[in-house]
């Protein structure tokens, strides 16, 4: 599954660590659902939508092979 959450951190002047903060999670967790390694829960996914004013496919999309 691929992400724009990086891109979105950029436009937003936010650190993982920020982004990890307002969501309730470690900026681990951010970094690993960044580079592809984990795919968030729905609760987590909307979370994240919320917060940046997107639909969760304006960030997520699925990778052919998912």
């Amino acid at each position: 599954m691929k992400n724009s959450i990086k891109v979105e951190r950029a436009r937003h002047d936010m650190t993982q660590a920020d982004l990890a903060e307002k969501i309730g999670v470690s900026r681990q967790s951010i970094n690993a659902i960044e580079k592809g390694k984990y795919v968030p829960s729905t609760i987590l996914a909307l979370k994240i939508a919320k917060l940046f004013k997107l639909s969760v496919e304006e960030i997520f999309q699925l990778d052919p092979e998912d």
